[in-house]
This record gives C-alpha cells, structure tokens and sequence, in this order.
C-alpha cells in the first residue's frame, strides 16, 4: 500500500494499493489542480514515485529520504561482504558473517569491545575497510548546516568513491550522481521520511485487525483517522 502523508500536521492524507505510479498519480494531480502551496515532497528512492511527482507536479522540489540512501549504503555492504566470503576459507566465511551486524551499525553506536573486533576485522580486509569508512562518512553529510558545503561533500565523496575501484561502492556513488538534486535538496528543506515511517506501524497493527476484511476503502478510512482530522482530498 502507498501511504501520503501531510508532513506539517503529522497525518495521512491518502491511501491506495500498490506503489506503483498509477495509483499516486490521480491524487497529486488533484493537488495540483486544487493549486495547493507545496514546496517539497519527501520520498524513498522508488523511480515509480519519483516518475509520478515530477510529471503531476514538475514545479516543487523532491527529497530524497536520508534514511533510504543509508540503507542503500548498507546494501552495498553488504554485497561486498558476501562477494568477499566467497573468497575465504571456511574459518574466514563464518568470521566474515558472524560480524554483519558489526559492518552495518554506526560505528559510534557500538560497545568497546565491538568496535575493537571491528577495527581487527577492518584491518584484514581492505576493501570493507574503504567502504565501511565511506559509509560513516556518508552519515557525516547530512550534519552539513548550508547548502553550497553539502554540494562539495556530495561531488567529493562519489568522486572518491567511483576512484577506489570497488565495484559495490562505485555502484552506490553513481546511483547518488544520478539523483544529486534530490538529495541535496534536503539542504533546503530538510524534510525526511521519518515520521511516515513511524506510522507505518501503526498501518501494521490495523492490517493486524482488519486480517479477513475485504473492504478495502473502509481500511483507508481507517488508517485517515490515525490522527484527529480529516482532509478534504482523501477522498
């Protein structure tokens, strides 16, 4: 299901099936011919969505979501650990896997004794070392406080990153080349997806509860009324 939702009141302001395009289409054509006053949408990085903001409304900014380009960080991680497990002997492979959790968490948020082994096993790999440590540079950039510092960081690190020649990293930095704007655009608004994502428990709990029910637009009523007001476009 694609959920909208109004990020300066915190509710959800559409609901429909799928994630495709054609469902979110119709709906923000409606805001554009009811001249609503937007100035950013905050999105993951699915092309269907992204496709469907910048026909419907071509005019306002998109950002991408700082927490799904991390996750697309930590996939890159994490294909460059089963590529280099693959490498190992049998010893090394269960190493290497035993300690995933390791290479995805931030590197502050770790326990002495962890960051300890993770130093060690950084040490014996240069490859993860290199991507793991553009990785937590990578969460430095969203720290930036002005814009025109955040576009040197940004053209800086995918550049450093398409030079080491690691074929994982070099893939994360060209997709974040390809969709520079959106996320420097986050320099101007500062806008995330955080609190749809939190909501999106909620949306778990009532599917939970309506397991059986067949009507579909009594559950989109639902999930308007997870906060007090209504909107007028949800319908």
């Amino acid at each position: 299901m694609t959920t909208v939702m109004d990020l300066s009141e915190g509710r959800i302001i559409y609901a429909t099936e799928g994630k495709g395009k054609e469902g979110l289409f119709p709906f923000l054509k409606k805001l554009a011919r009811k001249g609503k006053k937007l100035r950013a949408v905050a999105m993951d990085m699915g092309i269907s969505f992204f496709s469907a903001v910048r026909e419907a409304l071509p005019n306002i900014d998109v950002v991408f979501d700082r927490y799904h380009i991390m996750a697309l960080m930590n996939q890159g991680i994490e294909s460059l650990r089963r590529d280099q497990q693959k490498e190992l002997d049998d010893i090394g492979k269960q190493t290497l896997k035993g300690n995933r959790f390791l290479l995805l968490r931030n590197y502050d948020s770790l326990k002495p004794n962890h960051k300890e082994h993770l130093d060690a096993l950084m040490q014996a790999n240069q490859p993860l070392f290199v991507m793991h440590s553009m990785k937590e540079q990578l969460r430095l950039f969203w720290k930036i406080p002005e814009y025109p510092q955040a576009v040197t960081f940004l053209d800086t690190w995918c550049k450093d990153a398409i030079l080491s020649g690691i074929k994982e990293l070099v893939k994360v930095a060209k997709t974040l080349s390809g969709y520079r704007t959106a996320i420097l655009n986050y320099f101007k608004h500062h806008i995330t997806n955080a609190a749809l994502e939190g909501t999106n428990n909620k949306i778990k709990t009532l599917k939970r509860q309506a397991y059986g029910f067949r009507d579909i637009e009594y559950f989109k009523l639902r999930l308007y009324h997870l906060h007090t007001q209504s909107y007028s476009l949800s319908g």
